[in-house]
């Protein structure tokens, strides 16, 4: 038999993270698409994106002068994005929408494709407006679009991929989109859907149920999403209400969760689901040329004074700080960095458990801590959340700082020049927890639940530090937090003051962890070894077979 080639790909997902130039991403789901194409552009994949063009990209968010977030639409520059000539079309809610496709290369990534219905002339542009918009008709109107759209683009480019990857359960419409292709050409559906679980894999990022989405069979037949199968084939796919990610799962030959922890605990999520694909675990990375600052690179590489990198690093961090809050921390302060999404499990406030234990030292300047993150545009109490850590900063002026507007190019700044990476979730609640890989790869240590990706990269007081011991339970945010105090005061602290040769020994140890260990080159090529290939090469085996067996 013939050497099986590299399988061709197509990656779904509903945001893509390549550069803060261009806001179609929210968060790490996007940011982490956007490094796997960066990744394949390195490695000589041949895998391309489908996503959407949301016209007003996320949210750009500002304080008012109550310290309380507030939303506008983001506009960015275009000209990067080549028009491919190509239009597909599909029914929603009873109406044609046409869709045009864009391409982009411009940030080092393979060919992504782009639907776009919010172009001059089209009566739909509210369908790929604005990312995650909060009402259930726009919502699945847009996976609509990415799904099924998505499909029908590719089908329209040429682009005949062996694998459809679906990153995230808002894809899923196009698993119901080959069924329905298959059937047309006078398969069964049961036949029609055992061919398409071959050609699907499925990632699943979400440990916290409610963000599992669940949608109205009702909903969905008005919508038309349906895909021109009937309701108890499709309730047969993702139940009733429709699971996005039970249907992934039952879409799907394969899936994983995206760390370890993860794929134990989405193991034990959707076990009761009869008929899903078996999950796995495959860790994520991140795309180092993109994470890694230059210097730090270049140092560590030549074996060279990592602390003096680091601060100089360091510096350009506290000039953006003070171009932004007026506030001039201290070079030579121990800096701890908080900067995600503000969701409850996240715990952004842990650190403020104890005020008397924690400020004494925000008072004396023992430690200083440089938050950031963005709420969703329609969720209070992430607002909130938001508001609370500003609230800080203004009692601690001089030692807590909030910057406005978290993206990508702040992330960059933040992931390099903090001192320490604070990480704070309920565990098993975060599925992976990429920043944290992104601080490792420039010597900054992490100080962290036992949650995601850092059981596999934490040996405590040599990569990094752990605290909590990997507790779930009664009392857990109390146990968290006291066990937080316990490292920061006992071993952080103490390392960063009075043993400065340790603490650059820690780096060149997290460096070497996160360069070798959590690189998205590394989770791709797991990807295309333990996902991609196996089903690429069952179908090239039994085409062989069968063609033999016919001509004999």
């Amino acid at each position: 038999m013939a050497a099986v080639p590299q399988p061709k790909v197509a990656f779904f997902c509903m945001e893509f993270g390549l550069d803060e130039t261009f806001p179609i991403y929210s968060g790490g789901l996007g940011i982490l698409a956007g490094d796997i194409l960066k990744t394949a552009r390195d490695l000589d994949l041949p895998m391309v994106g489908v996503g959407i063009l949301w016209s007003e990209g996320y949210s750009d968010q500002f304080l008012d002068q109550h310290g309380f977030p507030q939303h506008c639409r983001q506009t960015y520059d275009r000209s990067h994005l080549e028009d491919t000539g190509v239009t597909v079309s599909l029914w929603i809610q009873g109406e044609e929408v046409t869709c045009k496709v864009w391409k982009t290369e411009a940030f080092g990534n393979v060919p992504l494709y782009l639907l776009d219905a919010d172009f001059a002339g089209s009566p739909h542009g509210w369908i790929t407006r604005q990312l995650y918009a909060s009402a259930p008709q726009e919502r699945v109107a847009a996976e609509m679009v990415l799904g099924i759209g998505g499909v029908r683009a590719l089908n329209q480019l040429g682009f005949n991929p062996d694998i459809y990857h679906l990153n995230e359960g808002h894809a899923v419409f196009a698993g119901l989109e080959l069924i329905r292709e298959k059937m047309s050409r006078g398969l069964g559906f049961d036949h029609a859907w055992e061919e398409t679980r071959q050609q699907i894999v499925f990632t699943t990022h979400t440990p916290v149920m409610a963000g599992n989405e669940e949608h109205d069979h009702g909903l969905l037949k008005h919508m038309g999403a349906w895909a021109g199968l009937e309701y108890d084939q499709v309730a047969r796919i993702g139940g009733d209400p429709f699971n996005m990610t039970v249907a992934g799962l039952r879409l799907s030959y394969i899936s994983n969760g995206v760390s370890q922890l993860h794929g134990a605990t989405a193991r034990a999520m959707w076990r009761g689901n009869p008929g899903t694909a078996p999950i796995i675990s495959i860790t994520n990375g991140v795309h180092v040329p993109t994470w890694q600052h230059k210097l730090i690179h270049q140092t560590y590489n030549m074996q060279g004074n990592l602390w003096k990198a680091h601060l100089q690093v360091k510096k350009k961090l506290l000039e953006e700080v003070e171009n932004r809050t007026g506030v001039a921390l201290d070079l030579d302060a121990l800096t701890i960095g908080f900067a995600r999404r503000a969701a409850a499990y996240k715990r952004s406030g842990l650190i403020f458990h104890r005020p008397h234990i924690i400020e004494p030292l925000l008072k004396d300047r023992t430690i200083q801590l440089v938050f950031s993150g963005k709420a969703h545009p329609a969720d209070d109490w992430g607002k909130q959340i938001v508001a609370n850590i500003a609230e800080m900063a203004y009692r601690f002026p001089d030692s807590v700082v909030f910057l406005e507007n978290y993206n990508m190019g702040l992330a960059r700044l933040l992931t390099a020049g903090c001192d320490v990476w604070l990480n704070t979730p309920q565990r098993p609640l975060e599925a992976s927890g990429t920043s944290g890989m992104k601080a490792a790869l420039n010597g900054v240590l992490n100080l962290s639940v036992l949650d995601g990706w850092w059981p596999e990269g934490c040996l405590h007081g040599v990569t990094g530090w752990q605290f909590g011991g990997g507790y779930e339970g009664p009392e857990q945010t109390m146990v968290d937090a006291l066990s937080l105090y316990e490292v920061l005061l006992e071993e952080v602290i103490p390392t960063f003051y009075e043993d400065r040769a340790r603490w650059q020994e820690m780096m060149r140890a997290s460096i070497s962890m996160a360069m070798h260990r959590f690189s998205t080159k590394h989770m791709l090529t797991l990807y295309y070894n333990l996902m991609y290939q196996p089903s690429t090469s069952l179908r090239k085996i039994k085409h062989d077979v069968l063609t033999a067996l016919a001509i004999q």
